[in-house]
Parts: structure tokens; sequence; C-alpha cells
């Protein structure tokens, strides 16, 4: 019986000791996890100057986008209108030219044989109009006092007509051959610049031959399509924002001038007409240019698109707060894709710090240390040994 009761209580100690085991280790775990909970909110995550973004006070555009090649918005080609050999030239490609200046003559023998002959044959004319008018009037006053007939006068009438109607004949081949003759001589219509130079002089020319062109780059034109679904955005006057290959960084500005009244037929588009100042000739044609139309301008606050997270039923961003990483609620506005840029209505103040990219994922509550950005080489001035 007593033995029995010893190994009775020997279970009961092994059994009391085994809980004791069990509950302090349980105790040891809980310690470990808070001690671990307590270690994550204490680290500090370090996140590069590319992954932040600083909410700033700014204007943010929206409207369609449109894209299409420069061309001057006044261009002339000017050609022959009369046969001969181009005697010489005076402009070259490039050149910049008034209206009225000479660029090239065109040998004009044959042609001013022509108008001379066309003029002694006006001045003919007139003199004898002049003698049939006078004849007449004479005649007129002779049947008054009745020393003619009835039948020299209407003679008089009749020869006074037709040297009038060869007189108008004289004035037309005149006309005609000092047009010609003056043709000859090649002069700018508006003040511009050369464009294209085809002929030399020596070359035979007969009437339609190019021989200059000349553009007025002091404006541009950009002709563009726009969807016919966004017509409501499109009026005269909107302007223009747009960027052009060689000018990196560089944004150019002009105006609505002119809509098309009609839609292609096959691409549903509208065509438009967009002037651009270019008083500092700075841009030239055949540029391709891209661009957006300013239909709503707004000021406000502006942050990168990437900041925002728009999954959830309620935008969100994750920002920088007393060193500790924080998730905040925003109410966002217009949204400009051509920059990638938001406007943020409520939620946010101007030079809040934001998280951009995979530093999104930081847990909220963790201490964020943001590293500088490297700082830039310095220069260093070269000079000759």
């Amino acid at each position: 019986m007593t033995n029995t009761n010893s190994s009775r209580l020997i279970k009961h100690a092994a059994l009391l000791v085994g809980l004791t085991a069990i509950v302090a280790l349980s105790a040891c775990s809980k310690r470990d996890d808070a001690s671990a909970a307590e270690t994550a909110k204490t680290q500090t995550m370090v996140v590069g100057a590319e992954n932040i973004a600083i909410a700033t006070n700014g204007s943010i555009m929206t409207g369609p986008s449109i894209s299409g090649t420069l061309e001057p918005e006044r261009e002339a080609a000017i050609r022959s209108q009369v046969s001969g050999s181009v005697l010489q030239t005076y402009a070259d490609q490039g050149q910049a030219v008034s209206a009225g200046t000479v660029l090239a003559r065109i040998d004009a023998s044959g042609i001013r044989d022509a108008y001379t002959s066309a003029r002694a044959g006006q001045v003919a004319a007139r003199n004898a109009a002049d003698v049939a008018a006078h004849d007449l009037e004479r005649n007129q006053k002779l049947l008054a006092a009745g020393a003619i007939a009835d039948r020299d006068i209407e003679q008089s009438r009749r020869a006074s007509i037709s040297a009038q109607a060869a007189l108008e004949d004289a004035n037309s081949r005149f006309a005609t051959a000092e047009k010609a003759y003056r043709s000859t001589t090649v002069t700018a219509p508006f003040p511009g610049v050369v464009s294209e130079r085809p002929v030399s002089a020596g070359d035979v020319v007969q009437p339609g031959t190019a021989l200059f062109t000349v553009v007025d780059p002091s404006s541009m034109r950009l002709e563009a399509s726009v969807p016919a679904e966004q017509l409501s955005l499109i009026r005269i006057g909107v302007p223009v924002v747009f960027t052009v290959s060689g000018y990196p960084g560089r944004e150019f500005v002009g105006h609505i001038t002119r809509i098309n009244p009609t839609a292609d037929p096959t691409t549903r588009q509208v065509r438009i007409y967009v002037s651009i100042p270019n008083a500092g000739r700075t841009l030239v044609g055949g540029l391709f240019a891209n661009g957006r139309m300013s239909s709503a301008t707004k000021t406000g606050l502006i942050v990168p698109q990437g900041a925002v997270d728009v999954r959830a039923s309620t935008p969100s961003v994750m920002r920088i707060k007393g060193g500790k990483a924080e998730k905040v609620q925003v109410q966002v506005g217009l949204t400009d894709k051509s920059s990638e840029t938001i406007e943020i209505l409520a939620g946010l103040q101007a030079g809040d710090t934001l998280l951009l990219g995979a530093a999104q994922g930081i847990t909220p509550g963790t201490m964020v240390h943001v590293t500088a950005p490297p700082a830039a080489p310095a220069k260093i001035s070269g000079g000759g040994l």
C-alpha cells in the first residue's frame, strides 16, 4: 500500500514539474514575440532619395494629346512665268530676304522686243483713237450747223468706235508683254528666308519651273488630329503646350486658330491648326512635335501619380511624419497623364514627404531614414600644360 502511494506521489510531482516547464516556456515565447514586435517597431528602414517625393504647390493641366509636324505658317513656291535662260541668282538657301528683294534674273532678250513692240502699238492706237475722237467731235459741230449730211457723221462715229476698240486691244497686248518683261526679274513676295533654290545660273526654265521657296519663320503652324469624342474640349484660342524634337526639356506654347468643320470619314478624327509664335526663329519646319491642349488648368497641391494608391475605394499615400511611415487617405482631383502628376484636394499639405515605388510597402509605424542624394562630382577646370 505504501509503495502504491509513493508511486502516485512521484507521478503527481512529475506532472507538476512538466506543467511548470510548459508554463515557463510559454511565458518565454510570449516575451520573445513581444520583444520581436518591439524590435520591428524600433527598426529603422533606410530609403533612398529616389523613392521619395515632396508634395508641392503648382499648376496642373489636362487635355487631349496631339502630335504633328511643324510647318511655316506662310510659304511661297516661286515658279517661272516665262521661258528663258537664268542669267544670275542672287539668293541661296538659308538667306534672309525682304519683300521685293531680287532673287534671280531670266534672259529677257526676246521678251524685251515683244514688250517694246507692244508699247509702240499702244502709242499708235492711242493716237489713232484721239484723231478719230476729234474728227467725230468736229463733224458733230458741222452737222449742227447743217454743213454735212447725217451719213458723214455716222461714218465718223463708226471710225471712233473702231479706233477705241483697237486701243483697248493694244492696251491688253501691252499689259501682257509688260507682265512677261517684269517676270524676268524674280523677287521675294514677302519678308522671310529662302529654303530652297533648285536652279542655278545657266539653267533654261519654262513657265511653271520651280525657282525658289521662301518661308516666313516668324510664325509656325502645327497640324494635328483629335478624336471626334474630344470635340467638346476643342475651341478657338485654347492654348497648346508642346515639346519639339531637338529641344529636350523645353516647352513651347501655341493657340488653336482653326478647326476643320468635317471629320475624317476613315479615322473619325478632326483636323486642328495651331499657330506658334517664333520671333526668335528657334523652331524650323519639318520638326516633329508632341503637345497637349490645355482644356482645364488648376493651381493646387501636386504630387507624382505614382505616390497615390488608387486601388482601394479611397485613394491613399504613404507619408513620412515624425520619422515614421504612416498611411494617409487623400482626396484627388485632376490627373495630368502627360507629366504623370495628380492633384490632391485634401489629406496632405505642401512639403509632406511621400514614399514611392517599393518603399510604399513599408509597414505603417516603421521608422524611416531617407538617405541624401549623391553629391554631384566637382567640376575640374582644365588647363593647358
